[in-house]
């Protein structure tokens, strides 16, 4: 079993070799897969390019004929995708590390979305300080930031390149040396909560009484990735039942915020039929960063500044009814059990009586829409109370426990 490190050993050579020696001399073995193209390689690899071209249906000779480096990408990033997993379907991978500008970033972290969560993914890049997430996807990359190009070893390069190497062998052994998760942990069926800042209290009212029940629960942060990731998972068939409660992402989609999960939010658990308790929090915000990066077209309305980092647009009132429509056609299509809930006091911490976001018509906007348009079949639960009151929350749980026991 082997970590595979990847590298385009016609122009980062050196530098590969540099953590390949690395890892080796922390214990690690490690096979290196050349993705390179033009140049020879500074070494010779166990994986070498042409196997990596072959392997997502063409050839090195293919490739340097046709001469256009984003094909090039293209391939090199399908090819070893499919040799990792491949690896870890025969059970020899213990981790993949990457390092490179935007073509090695591409070519490695495609190996690494691929892997389940768990095995150790490293990439070290150019562009690791910038907007990561195509890199990223919904799977635990760890992103190192390269600080210089990497071209060639100095004082810096090195410190970050060992770093890195020993940072992948550190998750290596701890992952040989941890002990198997007792199986009873492993039996608990899993469900899937969504959670911000400003619905935290309900959602940690709700894990207990989950908990407490007996199932595993795992809150994803609805911040666009979270709401990805969730959906994802659901489609992999892991989730016993799933406790929506903060469609805020929906509002970003709508309106243009930065935490926008795609269109295809909220149609998971409907599609598969799993049990889900669906409801409106934090849908009175979309997100923005700083400041002065909200668009012009916005500055007009109200707006809220979370932290330095965070700006918060209030949602209008025709903007909530379009997500009232959404959410009631999204749930209606629902395969399973499904409830949806309507807290009537309030769906965030800032949307309260005297609260930045305290705007009663735009709620009353929300929740006349869902009315207008949730179909009779669908159990629409109406509670005088704000999202972070302990009613709702237990309420919540509890009728998530109800749907997945039918």
């Amino acid at each position: 079993m082997s970590v595979l490190l990847v590298g385009t050993l016609d122009t980062k050579g050196a530098e590969t070799l540099h953590v390949r020696d690395r890892l080796r001399a922390a214990g690690v073995q490690v096979t290196v897969l050349d993705a390179g193209v033009l140049g020879s390689p500074f070494f010779e690899p166990e994986i070498n390019r042409e196997a990596v071209y072959t392997t997502a249906g063409s050839s090195l000779e293919a490739v340097r004929r046709i001469a256009d480096r984003g094909a090039a990408v293209t391939l090199a990033a399908e090819g070893v995708a499919k040799i990792a997993l491949g690896l870890h379907r025969r059970g020899v991978l213990t981790g993949v590390l990457g390092l490179g500008g935007s073509a090695g970033t591409t070519i490695a972290t495609a190996a690494m979305r691929a892997l389940p969560l768990g095995l150790p993914k490293v990439m070290v890049s150019t562009l690791a300080s910038g907007q990561v997430r195509p890199f990223v996807g919904t799977r635990d990359v760890l992103m190192l930031h390269s600080v210089v190009d990497i071209a060639g070893l100095n004082r810096i390069s090195r410190l970050v390149l060992d770093n890195a190497a020993a940072a992948m062998a550190g998750m290596v052994k701890a992952r040989e040396a941890a002990t198997r998760e007792p199986q009873e942990s492993l039996d608990r069926p899993v469900v899937a909560a969504t959670m911000f800042g400003v619905t935290t209290p309900c959602v940690d009212m709700a894990r207990a009484i989950l908990e407490a029940a007996g199932y595993e629960v795992l809150v994803f942060h609805a911040t666009g990735t979270g709401g990805r990731t969730m959906e994802e998972l659901i489609r992999d068939g892991l989730i016993a039942g799933v406790l929506d409660l903060t469609t805020t992402e929906l509002a970003d989609e709508l309106v243009g915020g930065i935490l926008n999960a795609g269109p295809d939010r909220l149609t998971a658990a409907a599609l598969a039929g799993v049990p889900q308790v669906v409801s409106v929090g934090a849908l009175d915000m979309v997100n923005f960063g700083p400041l002065d990066t909200v668009p012009e077209k916005f500055r007009g309305r109200r707006l809220h500044l979370h932290n330095p980092n965070v700006t918060l647009m209030r949602t209008t009132p025709e903007e909530m009814d379009r997500l009232g429509l959404e959410i009631a056609q999204k749930v209606c299509a629902s395969r399973g059990p499904t409830s949806l809930m309507l807290p009537l006091k309030g769906v965030s911490a800032i949307d309260a009586e005297g609260k930045p976001f305290w705007w009663p018509e735009a709620n009353a906007a929300l929740t006349q829409s869902i009315r207008n348009w949730v179909s009779p079949d669908i159990d629409l639960v109406e509670i005088d109370a704000h999202i972070n009151d302990r009613e709702f929350a237990e309420t919540a749980a509890r009728k998530l426990l109800q749907l997945m026991k039918r």
